[in-house]
């Protein structure tokens, strides 16, 4: 009732402010999922608000997003995705408060696109801009011809947001010889100045080619699991696992990155890649005083986009490598993914079928998401999808009963 109370109070305010000349968009959305395996049951029943209130004068700007997600078996879920103040001067633009940051060429893939943290409650099945969450922060975009600096400082600390216990989108948990205890206790990084985040990034257009360059000084969204064995040692020669611990701990990751586009003849070609130096992988050597092992990886991608008969194709090839690897990490030494977009329009633009699909190589499986969307009058669309998982491990495969077909339907205002 307080959620209902204080969004209607945000409703309130913004019809008596729109004599202002406020912009007012957003959408209303039905969303309804069903599982193809079991009982068929539904994945989701979610009723969605989402409303942009903006304005704009001459060198000022604010923009607030609040939303409402309504489920059928459980209360509502009031959020803010993003509110913020713009100043603008001569050269340079500060953006100050809750906000999304974007950054990179990938389609469907984080590189260096990791300024703003990810919600991933139903896994990579939400629109994007849902999953990147906002952040308060402060950005500033200093202007030199075609050429931006961007600057941003995050004060405080924003994790992944993983799916809840009980829910089929939670991640599966390492598989340990005893039912571990979960301490949380590390797990938060206290809100400082010395624990804020700190990013920049350098982009130009040229007359061949697009590009930027990053760097950050951030904390890792995903937290390592550090684990505790408990031993019985009164029997030396024969010791006895009592208990295991895992203590959820974020770690401190120096990145450096960048990305570009070009046209070359037909084709547009694209390329992202970034160095993390710092990153925390799990050790199975069960002699290892450390259940963890500390290395620099790097993560990279290439693509390539294409029209052909009307079809927009897209495809990328994207690999992670652990530097200076031993056997004892848990991850392989390069772990090799592609993604495949293929899209067209139909009936004067009114009718879109979409076939987007990644494929973990080093798993052998994948996700598979073709859907059909019909703009059935002005503003007002309904989309049919599925989300189809092959295989039976890694980040797709561990989803492997989670197939199901669903339904959009949305009015945009």
């Amino acid at each position: 009732m307080k959620n209902i109370t204080s969004f209607m109070v945000i409703l309130l305010t913004v019809a008596g402010l729109q004599a202002q000349e406020l912009s007012l968009t957003g959408y209303a959305r039905n969303y309804t999922g069903v599982l193809l395996q079991g009982d068929h049951e539904f994945s989701i029943i979610q009723n969605t608000f989402n409303l942009n209130v903006e304005q704009s004068k001459d060198k000022v700007a604010f923009k607030v997003n609040p939303y409402i997600y309504q489920y059928s078996n459980q209360g509502l879920e009031l959020g803010l995705r993003e509110a913020y103040l713009d100043v603008y001067f001569n050269s340079i633009d500060l953006r100050i408060g809750k906000q999304q940051i974007i950054w990179g060429k990938a389609d469907g893939v984080f590189i260096t696109d990791i300024v703003s943290p990810k919600d991933l409650s139903e896994f990579l099945l939400r629109d994007f801009d849902e999953i990147r969450m906002g952040i308060t922060s402060l950005k500033a975009d200093y202007y030199i011809g075609d050429n931006t600096f961007e600057l941003v400082w995050i004060p405080t600390f924003t994790p992944t947001k993983f799916a809840p216990e009980g829910s089929i989108w939670r991640p599966a948990m390492p598989s340990f010889p005893l039912q571990p205890v979960i301490d949380h206790s590390k797990e938060t990084v206290k809100s400082s100045l010395e624990n804020s985040e700190a990013f920049a990034k350098f982009s130009a257009l040229t007359e061949y080619v697009d590009f930027e360059i990053m760097a950050g000084y951030a904390w890792d969204d995903d937290p390592t699991m550090h684990v505790v064995k408990h031993m019985d040692f009164s029997n030396p020669r024969q010791p006895v696992l009592t208990g295991i611990t895992v203590f959820p701990e974020h770690h401190r990751l120096t990145i450096g990155g960048g990305s570009f586009s070009t046209t070359v003849g037909p084709f547009v070609l694209r390329g992202e890649g970034a160095y993390y130096q710092g990153k925390y992988f799990n050790s199975t050597d069960p002699m290892a005083k450390e259940s963890v092992v500390k290395k620099d990886y790097m993560h990279y991608l290439l693509g390539l986009d294409y029209t052909l008969a009307d079809w927009h194709l897209s495809g990328q090839f994207i690999q992670q490598a652990i530097l200076d690897y031993n056997e004892s990490i848990d991850k392989d030494r390069y772990s090799n993914m592609a993604t495949f977009l293929a899209t067209k329009d139909y009936l004067n633009e009114t009718l879109n079928l979409s076939f987007f699909m990644y494929y973990d190589f080093n798993n052998k499986a994948s996700l598979v998401r073709p859907k059909i969307t019909y703009d059935l009058a002005d503003d007002f669309e309904v989309l049919l999808g599925a989300n189809i998982f092959t295989g039976t491990s890694g980040m797709f495969g561990q989803f492997n009963d989670n197939d199901m077909v669903y339904t959009q339907i949305r009015y945009s205002f």
